[in-house]
């Protein structure tokens, strides 16, 4: 089973203007995708982007990028759906290499370690399932069984509208655990891109419920996020 490992990487960040090459804890912030995903059992490891530095600095770091994606694949409104489509496509098309699946790995998660690909990999081959998603359990407050919302009228409930009378007492008795995605990773059959509505889940879904997820989780999209994130990094490897 050949699976590819696709880091997206556009040079049009806003927030963080070209924050995959910005230094992150002594290398660029796309670098420690590239090294977590080199060392595992990926097949391939392929940036996706539009701008030759940041391809130039993904290679020196070993990953392969074969093509530049297309203007109109850059844009900060394009979806990740038609991304990996046209990486697998042209993967396809230009080397008749056909991926069994692609796995999905955001740069915005340098805290991702090569052991979570790999238990990620090793869930897909034994489960025949169309994905897998990394998720964290999610915290019963954060739960839909202790969420409160307020409709237009002002009326406060917990969501789906039930009354808050009903509100269960103890974590314990909710009917089922809730998760919430923490983006260190989805791996997916190629199928999932082609349906009506593209999507990285497809039917069958399994999830990767990583131990102690909450260290590693990170979601790099504004400056206090960066430094939140290079705080955690930097706890992780200290002795």
């Amino acid at each position: 089973m050949k699976i590819v490992g696709i880091i997206p990487a556009r040079g049009g960040s806003k927030s963080i203007p070209l924050k995959n090459l910005r230094g992150f804890c002594g290398k660029p912030l796309i670098a420690w995708s590239i090294i977590s995903a080199k060392n595992s059992g990926l097949d391939r490891v392929i940036v996706t982007t539009d701008n030759e530095k940041i391809a130039e600095v993904a290679r020196q770091y070993g990953a392969e990028v074969p093509f530049l994606r297309p203007s109109e694949l850059a844009g900060d409104t394009v979806g990740v759906e038609p991304v990996l489509k046209h990486a697998y496509e042209w993967l396809r098309d230009n080397e008749n290499y056909h991926a069994d699946a692609l796995m999905l790995l955001q740069s915005t998660s340098p805290l991702r370690q090569t052991f979570h690909i790999d238990d990620m990999i090793k869930i897909f081959k034994e489960s025949n399932a169309d994905s897998v998603v990394a998720v964290n359990e999610t915290p019963a407050n954060h739960t839909p069984y202790w969420t409160l919302t307020k409709d237009a009228k002002g009326k406060v409930s917990l969501w789906g509208g039930k009354s808050l009378k009903d509100m269960l007492v103890r974590r314990q008795d909710f009917p089922q655990k809730c998760y919430a995605r923490n983006d260190l990773g989805y791996i997916l059959k190629p199928s999932n891109l082609y349906e009506a509505k593209p999507n990285l889940y497809g039917d069958k879904v399994e999830l990767y419920i990583a131990e102690n997820a909450h260290k590693y989780e990170a979601d790099i999209n504004t400056p206090s996020e960066w430094e939140e994130t290079e705080l955690k990094f930097k706890r992780l490897i200290s002795p």
